[in-house]
């Protein structure tokens, strides 16, 4: 299958890489030409044959809008865009409208893996109408893991992004409790080697998981984290996530305050914000602010 990728930064250059090894042709464009494949979006739709399939992975909102725009000009009845950045699930149907218009159909993907996706594959969360999605399931099969997990078709357009900031929300919940058990752990006595307090985790607990795995990583490079600044960034879809729990009643304490944290963390210098970007670099390769 031919695919256009719009976006070759940390993770749509692995997302190339991935759906090539699958067997796969993607004509990739980016603004950096020492990656891209193509000078221009004009010149990536001239080589693909139709239906066109063109996969936009650039940060949300302006950039996106501008490439969706551009490719309504350039593309045709019957082709597709499929937006992979972390959009907000309202801009999707507003999108969706406007390429709709002229026949062009449009999904957006909630993708999760960061930086560690090109080997262990992509778990995708996708939204639209099932002709797109089901015209697509070859390059859903090369970027998902392995095995009969990690892709689902979670309703009309919108509900990828929405799955994927819900996702992300409890990502930060979990990254809080982590790191608030870290400060804990190092601020007593008795306890005088947390790093493998940590690694003893790993294996046979009811809290070991990928993100624990990341903080023994990111431990064995720092034990104790004193090379990072504690502050953290937030993506927006954590907030993003509250707002829809404050338009649907639904009380979300833990991702509310692991929102809240994140912002608290801008003010001092939080030791339980050096795990959380500590876990956010290992992921996804997230800039981190060291103390020099």
């Amino acid at each position: 299958m031919q695919l256009g990728l719009v976006g070759l930064g940390k993770m749509g250059g692995n997302m190339r890489e991935r759906i090539r090894r699958a067997g796969h042709t993607v004509v990739g464009y980016d603004r950096n030409p020492d990656v891209s494949d193509v000078k221009d979006l004009a010149e990536l739709v001239g080589k693909l044959d139709a239906p066109r399939t063109v996969w936009v992975m650039v940060p949300a909102g302006h950039a996106t809008q501008s490439v969706i725009d551009e490719l309504k000009d350039l593309l045709d009845d019957g082709d597709t865009v499929v937006d992979g950045g972390n959009s907000r699930w309202t801009d999707d149907e507003k999108h969706a409208a406007e390429l709709g218009i002229k026949g062009i159909g449009f999904v957006d993907a909630g993708v999760s893996g960061g930086v560690w996706g090109l080997e262990n594959g992509y778990a995708l969360m996708v939204g639209g109408d099932k002709l797109h999605v089901d015209r697509l399931q070859p390059i859903f099969e090369a970027l998902k893991p392995e095995g009969p997990y990690g892709f689902v078709h979670a309703g009309k357009v919108g509900a990828g992004h929405f799955s994927k900031m819900v996702h992300n929300g409890i990502e930060y919940a979990m990254m809080q409790a982590y790191a608030e058990g870290w400060e804990l752990l190092e601020k007593v006595r008795s306890v005088d080697n947390v790093r493998e307090v940590y690694r003893s985790w790993q294996q046979g607990t009811v809290i070991r998981s990928w993100l624990l795995d990341l903080a023994v990583n990111a431990l064995d490079e720092d034990e104790h984290l004193n090379k990072l600044r504690g502050f953290a960034e937030d993506s927006g879809e954590g907030r993003w996530t509250v707002e829809a729990a404050i338009d649907h009643a639904v009380p979300l304490p833990a991702i509310t305050s692991s929102l809240f944290a994140r912002f608290a963390s801008r003010q001092d210098d939080s030791p339980q914000m050096k795990m959380i970007a500590a876990l956010r670099n290992q992921f996804g390769g997230h800039a981190v602010e060291s103390k020099e």
